[in-house]
């Protein structure tokens, strides 16, 4: 494993880093608990030291399975949770819906506490807002209330994880050019360009460190989508029609240059290279359902780097819609992760 220096947080991360979400839901397939309890012990084994989890995932089971399983190595991992949505008084409705947000102050302090138990620890190394609009990162209040958990020591550092899907350009420019964001989370891939493209260079000049979650874009850059196929109800691409999943297949086609024989990496690896090779990200989050997923891109830091003259291919083709019409679907778009 390498690790990079997350920005100005001065925190080290390992390059590829481990969302909780995958084992923590059944949005990913995971169903086995004990599947769960071991990928985490093997990421661990593996060099994994950036373990990112929510307080909403599995309703507080993500923070509680990570303190079972890795609260012995504390000092070794960095935690990366988030905040926001309000599952302690509503429940969440049909399907994948958004539960109610609450950033008001007193929430916010409720919410820190219960992860700290949950998490079994006395800090968060990066809080961080969960899929927030512009009118919480733009709320002095919250902010202040930020400031003073970090004063507490409660908290070491905070960030903006903005989504939930394909979007939020404005509150993402808001968390790093009037919130001199320490860390912020975003969609980044080579199916999923925008609105990341635009973060890069703000995240530059304010020191801003990146994590890129959902590489794979659904699964379309990882070779588990195959033409045709469809998905269990409980996986959180079974909203999406066909026309999605054919659409975004044709364009993973046209990747093959930056993906096929004797490049030395796999089309997984791959994407978490494209990535990697961002200004300013630090680590990658990939979805982690199984064993063979997880050493295959943990090795992806080690295979040869994407070159900046195919990474501009991959611009060129994305900004022409890779040759189709305007009105195909659009890419994988993500879930609230």
């Amino acid at each position: 494993m390498k690790y990079r220096t997350l920005g100005k947080t001065g925190l080290r991360v390992s390059e590829v880093g481990f969302g909780v979400w995958t084992v923590s839901t059944n949005w990913w397939g995971v169903q086995d608990e004990a599947t769960g309890v071991a990928l985490l012990r093997e990421a661990f084994d593996l060099g994994i030291t950036l373990f990112d989890t929510a307080d909403i995932y599995g309703n507080g089971r993500g923070e509680t399975l990570l303190a079972e399983v890795l609260g012995g190595k504390r000092d070794d991992i960095v935690i990366a949770t988030k905040f926001g949505y309000n599952f302690y008084d509503f429940e969440r409705g049909p399907g994948h819906s958004e539960l109610p947000q609450d950033f008001s102050p007193a929430f916010v302090r409720r919410a820190c506490e219960e992860s700290l138990r949950r998490l079994q620890t006395d800090r968060i190394d990066l809080y961080q807002l969960h899929n927030p609009r512009l009118t919480a990162i733009e709320s002095d209040d919250l902010i202040a209330t930020l400031d003073d958990l970090q004063r507490e020591g409660k908290i070491l550092h905070y960030g903006y994880a903005i989504g939930p899907d394909i979007g939020w350009e404005e509150e993402g420019l808001a968390s790093v050019n009037q919130r001199d964001a320490a860390a912020m989370q975003i969609i980044y891939s080579l199916l999923e360009l925008d609105p990341a493209r635009s973060f890069f260079g703000p995240a530059e000049e304010h020191g801003t460190g990146l994590l890129t979650r959902v590489p794979h874009a659904s699964g379309m850059l990882d070779g588990t989508c195959k033409p045709g196929m469809t998905f269990d109800a409980s996986d959180h691409r079974s909203h999406r029609k066909l026309e999605w999943l054919e659409t975004s297949l044709k364009k993973v086609e046209q990747l093959d240059f930056i993906y096929g024989r004797g490049l030395g990496r796999t089309i997984g690896q791959t994407a978490i290279q494209f990535c990697l090779a961002a200004p300013m990200v630090a680590s990658v989050l990939p979805n982690l359902t199984n064993s063979e997923q997880l050493r295959e891109f943990t090795a992806a830091v080690d295979v040869p780097p994407v070159s900046a003259e195919d990474i501009a291919r991959v611009y060129e083709l994305y900004d022409r819609n890779f040759g189709l019409e305007p009105a195909a679907a659009p890419a994988a778009g993500q879930a609230s992760a």
